[in-house]
């Protein structure tokens, strides 16, 4: 037995639910983050430890480039383009992929451990818990790929892939706010 699909409007009526959702869940999130932005502030003052500070633009350039690419992922299949947006969205993974190579693989091998006070714990609480975010969009991207490879979107049906990047997006404007907090602002204070 099979379930018919639903028509266009009830799939629009469906559509603004589902956003409507999603905000929801942002508003939740964004208390976390907001909650782990006010403890670096708290913790560290106007001080941060001694930073990699070219790792981190490193880092920054390959999220916001990576949001570049879900941005013409989603216009493509909004245009029916699936090769490019099929090839959009692995770009996409990949830069993701190497802003955690980036964080885990180097800032977190560097002279700052979680046991080091204050810095140690920020540090590592605000990268780890963007860093979840991250392998969780990545994931959600590749699921979406996949899904697109098997033709499960149209320019008219297409929410699965407006959620997986409003999510990624979302996740990008966090380190916006993290970025400069943890990189930019403060004095440095050696051996922190």
């Amino acid at each position: 037995m099979s379930v018919a699909a639903p028509t266009l409007a009830e799939y629009q009526a469906q559509l603004r639910n589902n956003r409507l959702g999603l905000w929801f869940f942002f508003i939740s999130e964004a208390f976390m983050f907001g909650g782990l932005l006010l403890s670096r502030f708290y913790l560290w003052g106007n001080t941060r430890p001694d930073l990699d500070q070219t790792l981190g633009l490193i880092i920054t350039s390959l999220l916001l480039l990576s949001s570049f690419f879900m941005n013409r992922a989603e216009m493509a299949i909004a245009h029916n383009d699936r090769k490019e947006f099929l090839r959009d969205l692995l770009i996409t993974a990949a830069l993701g992929l190497a802003f955690l190579a980036g964080v885990v693989g180097f800032e977190w091998t560097g002279h700052i451990r979680p046991s080091d006070g204050a810095f140690g714990a920020v540090l590592y609480g605000m990268t780890g818990m963007h860093a979840l975010h991250v392998v969780s969009g990545v994931v959600f991207i590749l699921i979406v790929w996949n899904n697109g490879r098997k033709g499960h979107y149209s320019a008219e049906r297409h929410w699965g892939v407006e959620a997986c990047a409003i999510w990624w997006h979302y996740v990008d404007l966090v380190w916006v706010f993290f970025y400069p907090a943890l990189y930019l602002m403060g004095h440095v204070v050696h051996g922190g």
